[in-house]
C-alpha cells in the first residue's frame, strides 16, 4: 500500500504519515522545507519530495515524477495549508496575500488532485482525504468574517471535495473523496494553547484513509469531524 502525504514535515501530515507507516504503508512525504523533510522522512523510513506549492508548474512536475517513480497511490492525503494574516479581512487584505493563501490552500490542491487522481479513478480504487477547516463551512460561524483568504480558500476546498466525490460516483467507482475538519489543534498554525493534540486532530483523517468501506452502505463525499459528518 502506498500513500502520498502533503504537509508531511510536521503537524498532522507528519502524524498521519507516522501512523500509516506503522500500518505498513510505503509513504512519500511532501513539504517545502527540504532539510526538515529529509530528517523526518529518515526518522520514519519514508521517501520524500520537497516542493514549493506556490509554484504550480513545479508542483505538477514533482507529482508527475512521484507517480512515475512510485506508482499510483492508494491514499492521497493532503494536509498542507497556510493561515492568512491576522487582519486579512476582505476589504483590507492585499492581492499578494490573497494569492499566496489561495494558491497554496486551493490551487495547489487542485493541481495535485488533477495530476494524481485520474490514475486512481482508472484503477477504480483509492482514498483522497483533504484537510479543510471548520472556518470554511458555509454554515454556523464558518464564513462569518475575518481571515478572508483562509476561510474562503477552505470553502473552495470543500466545494472541490464535494464536486469530485460526485464526479466519481460517491464511492461507487472505488474512489473515496472526503474533507476533514481537524478542529483547533496544537500545530504551528494552531498554536501551543490549542485544546487538541496533534494525534487527536489527525485521527479522523487516518480513519478515513484506512476504514473499511462498503459502497451503498457507508458514506463518502462529505465533511468529517471526529468521525462524524458535519454540515458543509
Amino acid at each position: 500500500m502506498l500513500a502520498f502525504v502533503t504537509g508531511g514535515s510536521r503537524g498532522m501530515g507528519l502524524q498521519n504519515a507516522k501512523d500509516l507507516r506503522a500500518r505498513g504503508y510505503e509513504v512519500v512525504l511532501i513539504a517545502s522545507n527540504a532539510e526538515l523533510l529529509a530528517r523526518e522522512a529518515a526518522a520514519i523510513g519514508a521517501h520524500f519530495r520537497a516542493v514549493d506549492l506556490l509554484d504550480l508548474d513545479q508542483t505538477r512536475s514533482v507529482f508527475e515524477e512521484m507517480a512515475s517513480t512510485f506508482g499510483t497511490p492508494d491514499v492521497l492525503l493532503l494536509a498542507h495549508g497556510v493561515m492568512s494574516e491576522k487582519m486579512s479581512k476582505t476589504l483590507r487584505t492585499t492581492t499578494e496575500e490573497w494569492r499566496r493563501v489561495m494558491t497554496i490552500n486551493l490551487d495547489a490542491t487542485f493541481v495535485i488532485v488533477n495530476t494524481i487522481v485520474p490514475a486512481m479513478a482508472e484503477r477504480r480504487s483509492g482514498r483522497v482525504i483533504i484537510y479543510s477547516a471548520c472556518l470554511g463551512r458555509m454554515s454556523g460561524p464558518g464564513n462569518a468574517g475575518g481571515l478572508a483568504p483562509y476561510r474562503i480558500s477552505k470553502a473552495g476546498v470543500n466545494a472541490l471535495v464535494r464536486n469530485l466525490a460526485h464526479e466519481t460516483g460517491l464511492g461507487g467507482r472505488g474512489i473515496l473523496v472526503d474533507a476533514v475538519c481537524p478542529n483547533h489543534t496544537r500545530t504551528d498554525m494552531g498554536g501551543p494553547d490549542a485544546p487538541r493534540s496533534v494525534e487527536e486532530g489527525a485521527a479522523t483523517a487516518l480513519w478515513l484513509a484506512t476504514r473499511e468501506f462498503v459502497a451503498g452502505e457507508d458514506l463518502t463525499g462529505l465533511f468529517w469531524e471526529d468521525q462524524a459528518v458535519i454540515p458543509w
